[in-house]
């Protein structure tokens, strides 16, 4: 597969005032949980992530094939480590860069 970014992770310190804001823009949430919120806008997922510091901004995160060779390459390409690669569900690992301007680029595979 191809490189892809099929969605989007947004980081909210005030879990419940973003919801209301992204429902009445995407709708109702498919997923509704403490931990997490989750949209789908037209087969793009947009995700809402309490956290204590939101000041990181949202991570668009790129589908790939082999997490470990995409972070490999792009380490050596120049990129930084923000989040090492950890596990989120069977099958499904993440991890954050940062480019060279410390925007993230988040990578999600196996």
């Amino acid at each position: 597969m191809s490189p892809t970014i099929r969605s989007v992770v947004v980081p909210v310190s005030d879990l419940a005032a973003a919801k209301a804001i992204y429902t009445a823009l995407l709708g109702a949430p498919h997923t509704d949980q403490p931990y997490y919120v989750g949209y789908n806008a037209d087969g793009f997922e947009v995700s809402l992530a309490p956290q204590a510091d939101a000041t990181g901004g949202p991570v668009a995160y790129v589908d790939v094939d082999d997490l470990d060779a995409a972070r490999a390459t792009l380490l050596a390409a120049g990129a930084t480590e923000r989040d090492a690669p950890r596990q989120i569900s069977p099958g499904a690992r993440v991890c954050v860069l940062r480019d060279p301007d410390g925007n993230p680029i988040g990578l999600r595979g196996k």
